[in-house]
């Protein structure tokens, strides 16, 4: 079967959340506490906080046949053109077939006045870091912050058209 790419409906919020809690409990084991991740997929995919981002933000979705298996969410674009991508998940069972790129150039071609694309990447997160690389992204600036609790130091990229 093949992969298609739509825009996120209401009835995928329950798809999105299993996706993201599976990516989020194989990416982040070992590097946030399990307490601390369900806290955060807990509010940040709840059925509210998928609604707003419905209606405030570009959110794509990779299906292979019917079952969505990854997702990209882009803010809108800022005055300067300068948009923000939250997340692209996948399942682990497609990564490495080309759907973070196909998710990545589907924002990048379907929201207009993009001049560049922002991304914060957790450190220890390598599989990430290198696909930003491979994709144009830049390092700008190391980011530490509180993540309910935990310390947590990211890396912020820019990708510039």
């Amino acid at each position: 079967m093949g992969m298609t790419i739509r825009r996120m409906t209401k009835a995928d919020i329950a798809d999105v959340a299993a996706v993201a809690i599976t990516s989020w409990h194989t990416t982040y084991a070992g590097i946030i506490p399990i307490d601390i991740q369900t806290k955060y997929l807990q509010r940040d995919y709840s059925e509210e906080a998928l609604l707003f981002r419905l209606e405030h933000t570009h959110f794509f979705l990779a299906l292979i046949g019917e079952k969505v298996v990854g997702f990209a969410n882009f803010s809108l674009a800022d005055k300067n053109g300068e948009v923000e991508l939250g997340t692209i998940y996948l399942l682990p069972s497609v990564i490495g077939q080309g759907i973070g790129s196909a998710l990545l150039d589907t924002g990048m071609t379907h929201i207009d006045g993009i001049s560049s694309v922002l991304v914060h990447v957790e450190k220890h997160n390598q599989r990430a870091i290198q696909f930003y690389e491979r994709k144009g992204f830049v390092f700008v600036k190391k980011v530490c912050e509180i993540f309910y609790g935990q310390p947590v130091e990211s890396y912020r990229y820019l990708l510039t058209r």
